[in-house]
């Protein structure tokens, strides 16, 4: 943008930008035609230390901060490519950082650092559950030194290119639990092992290209070992992963909404319609100005959850809002930019089309939009509870 405030971390942003240079849109038209994994793309973020940001330098990472990492995903999205590909190997380490043992972090963390090993897949969905997150079945069941897991898992993209997967799943029944969240455990599941000995992946052809896929676990064992923390409070363990999940995804937001109103007013400049450019007219002008100021709003508060999150604060109202609102943001401004483009917004060719489609998920997941005001209502209205 040409005005508004400095952005942060600049040294890496402009780093950044010149990486994605290298993965101009034919890369990602090329892709999203076969549905296919951009694995140059997420060496090159690898190699270029990016998605080892958050590990802390004793394990070989960046030892930077939340915002960083936005940072870092702002501006892959507002360059036209599509962090979704890797963004879970920043965050989903996180469990085994914050509540992994000493033997556990050493083993893990170094090579999920340099690429070595991708822990990219983040085991928590399933069709009968969805973001009900305390009423999933898949159990695991204690016998010997291992655990026998068995249950069904949906929505988990990145499986088939991952090496590691945080697993959540019941070892305690909700019915026996002491309360709904009780009774979850988390498992490192070792995706190279298992596949074929239990579990089973199948993708799921869906609107974009975010590798997506259903998995089947049938007497998977997972030895004991490769649990993170105690047993039952698995819960607790994941959820400041989730609140890192919405403000990076935020972060991608406010980058997609870069892209449409960059790319937006550009065309509105070069494109002339009866003599002048369609820019002038305030029918197109105002709409590009107007995402721009949803934008800029969302921006900073996505700026707010991260400055907390990194602070130890809670920040799962204010991951939330800024999840929803730079969801909502991008979205007005990709519907904007289509609209701006016209028929040419269509076309392949100019990328606006693709970036459209992956720009509506996000006010469906990583949690929907209701989820969210229902927790405003809720937890900070003081509203009664709808379900």
């Amino acid at each position: 943008m040409s005005k508004g405030a400095i952005p942060s971390f600049p040294e890496i942003r402009q780093a950044v930008a010149r990486l994605c240079a290298d993965f101009p849109g034919s890369y990602w038209q090329a892709l999203d035609r076969e549905r296919a994994y951009p694995a140059e793309f997420v060496r090159a973020l690898t190699e270029g230390g990016y998605l080892a940001v958050l590990i802390p330098e004793a394990y070989g990472g960046s030892g930077l901060g939340l915002s960083a990492a936005s940072a870092i995903l702002e501006e892959i999205h507002r360059s036209g490519s599509n962090g979704g590909a890797c963004h879970a190997q920043m965050y989903t380490m996180g469990v085994i950082l914050r509540h992994g043992s000493p033997e556990q972090k050493q083993a893990y963390l170094p090579k999920i650092a340099s690429g070595e090993l991708r822990l990219q897949a983040f085991g928590v969905t399933e069709p009968g559950a969805g973001t009900d997150t305390t009423r999933i079945t898949t159990f695991a069941r204690r016998d010997g030194d291992d655990y026998v897991v068995s249950g069904q898992k949906l929505w988990i993209s990145r499986a088939e290119h991952s090496d590691l997967m945080v697993l959540l799943c019941r070892t305690t029944s909700r019915d026996e639990a002491k309360k709904p969240s009780d009774g979850m455990t988390v498992l490192l599941v070792d995706m190279q092992q298992a596949v074929g000995n239990g579990l089973t992946v199948r993708p799921v052809r869906t609107m974009i290209n975010h590798a997506t896929t259903e998995l089947f676990f049938e007497d998977l064992r997972v030895p004991v070992a490769n649990r993170i923390g105690a047993e039952g409070e698995g819960f607790r363990y994941i959820l400041d992963g989730m609140n890192a999940e919405r403000i990076l995804i935020a972060a991608e937001c406010i980058g997609d909404a870069k892209f449409f109103i960059e790319r937006a007013s550009a065309y509105a400049k070069a494109r002339e319609v009866f003599g002048r450019p369609i820019g002038a007219n305030q029918g197109v002008q105002f709409p590009i100005a107007r995402a721009y100021a949803q934008m800029t709003a969302a921006s900073l508060l996505v700026d707010h959850a991260a400055s907390l999150f990194e602070a130890g604060e809670p920040c799962g109202t204010e991951a939330n809002m800024c999840k929803m609102l730079a969801s909502e943001a991008s979205w007005f401004a990709a519907d904007m930019c289509l609209q701006t483009h016209g028929g040419f917004g269509f076309a392949e060719e100019y990328d606006i089309e693709r970036k459209f489609r992956e720009a509506r998920l996000y006010q469906v997941a990583p949690i929907s939009t209701n989820l969210i005001l229902s927790h405003i209502a809720t937890h900070v209205l003081d509203l009664p509870k709808s379900f």
